[in-house]
């Protein structure tokens, strides 16, 4: 489809991880959640051939019965990383409770579906930074080019991190730098989902990701009606992709 040396990427991505965390947190742990889909898959055997085993933490996260978490717990096994399991049915659970509870008083009584959905990859990831700032740690992001751009994230939750060493690549890339790396096949291209909705990736967006990350690195997308999707997702998520606007004060004045 387009032209991707997985073997160079491989080692630039390496010496690139070294960089950020010997001016970012030299010495420090990385940590980041292992779900067992490619992403974290991926972005943890990077971090272990970057920073050594013993400086990369894995979190496990379900919540409540995870039908795939003999995965994640192969990723760890695999790459013979420190892990531990925080269930959080309970904390997602007692949040709702809590928001309902307060809402009735605008009598407000349920949460809509997308807030329900979104509640989980925000925990996880307050999760995360608890972890992290009580071992030392930086916290991995582990999302990629192709789910960013059409906005397939939780703002605060998955898309946050302290540095993200797959945002620029496309999940077909993703794939081949997972073979690069000697990953398992079965890992590296399970079928990805959000673990949250019953859907895979590709069912909740309405296109394959060989469509979109063709269109993203070559421009060409075939179907004219697919193209506006992507388009158009990426319009209204766009926001998510870039810093908080703030204002600037003085700015306004200064301009007269």
């Amino acid at each position: 489809m387009y032209n991707f040396d997985a073997k160079e990427t491989k080692k630039e991505l390496l010496k690139w991880i070294k960089e950020w965390f010997e001016v970012n947190g030299k010495g420090c742990n990385a940590v980041l959640g292992i779900s067992g889909g490619k992403d974290s898959t991926v972005t943890a055997a990077l971090l272990v051939e970057a920073l050594g085993k013993d400086r990369v933490f894995g979190v496990l996260m379900p919540n409540g019965v995870q039908k795939d978490i003999s995965d994640s717990i192969k990723v760890c096994n695999l790459l013979d990383i420190k892990n531990i399991t925080v269930n959080i049915k309970d904390a997602v659970e007692a949040e709702k409770a809590n928001i309902i509870n307060a809402l009735k008083d605008i009598g407000i009584t349920e949460l809509t579906e997308q807030s329900i959905i979104n509640l989980p990859p925000r925990i996880r990831m307050s999760t995360l930074y608890a972890v992290s700032q009580t071992l030392n740690g930086r916290v991995i992001n582990t999302c990629n080019l192709s789910e960013d751009w059409v906005g397939y994230s939780t703002r605060y939750g998955d898309s946050a991190g302290d540095v993200s060493p797959l945002a620029n690549l496309t999940v077909t890339e993703v794939k081949k730098l997972g073979m690069e790396l000697g990953l398992p096949r079965e890992l590296v291209y399970k079928t990805p989902s959000d673990g949250l909705c019953g859907k895979s990736d590709e069912d909740n967006l309405g296109f394959t990701y060989d469509v979109l990350d063709k269109y993203l690195r070559t421009g060409i997308c075939e179907d004219e009606k697919i193209k506006e999707i992507i388009d158009h997702k990426h319009e209204i998520n766009k926001f998510k992709l870039e810093l908080m606007p703030s204002y600037k004060y003085g700015e306004i004045k200064a301009k007269r």
